[in-house]
């Protein structure tokens, strides 16, 4: 596994050696930020990248220009994995580790212009951090969420979050969903 762009292209990360951690693969990664660069979405954002795994979505947007990211896990093992590619790559001053479950955290008034959500497949998480993301107003009025998933999933366009995000794209590679999403909420439901 490696970066595939930017400041950091060609550099190899450590991959998990157990099953636990399911590392987004190159092909998809990268059509993932073509996506995000024809949006000119990466730019000095800050990214959070929650159930991180690796750390390679957070360490692909930081090599091709994004500001800072927060790379947060509940897995201990994971997020050592991610912390272990961060300094791998020198990194450490754009990033900061969290150790957290997503789907309960306290964002504590941070905003994000990039949120990727990768969780464990078949777990309904997806549901259960955008609500989060809604309740504590954790993704800038601009902002966008990328979503990966199973082909079959439809945590997206079910439950109390739905209405609060508009689908702008989604593709399907093999067994892999990946939907993006832009908040339908005005600047003025921020402030």
């Amino acid at each position: 596994m490696r970066i595939i762009a930017g400041k950091y292209g060609r550099r190899q990360l450590l991959v998990p050696k157990s099953r636990n951690i399911r590392p987004t693969s190159d092909k998809i990664r990268g059509a993932i930020f073509n996506a995000l660069e024809a949006q000119n979405a990466i730019h000095s954002a800050n990214i959070l990248d929650a159930f991180c795994g690796t750390g390679a979505l957070g360490l692909e947007a930081l090599s091709r220009g994004a500001n800072f990211c927060t790379f947060m896990d509940k897995d201990k093992n994971a997020l050592n994995l991610a912390k272990d590619n961060i300094q791998i790559l020198g990194s450490a001053a754009e990033s900061e580790a969290v150790l957290s479950d997503a789907t309960k955290c306290n964002f504590r008034g941070k905003s994000y212009d990039l949120i990727f959500l990768d969780p464990p497949y078949h777990k309904d998480l997806i549901e259960l951090t955008l609500i989060e993301i809604l309740k504590q107003s954790a993704l800038s009025s601009t902002g966008l969420i990328i979503c990966e998933s199973e082909k079959g999933s439809h945590a997206v366009h079910k439950g109390p979050h739905a209405k609060h995000f508009e689908l702008i794209s989604e593709k399907i590679y093999g067994d892999t969903k990946v939907e993006i999403l832009k908040s339908t909420r005005t600047v003025e439901d921020f402030t």
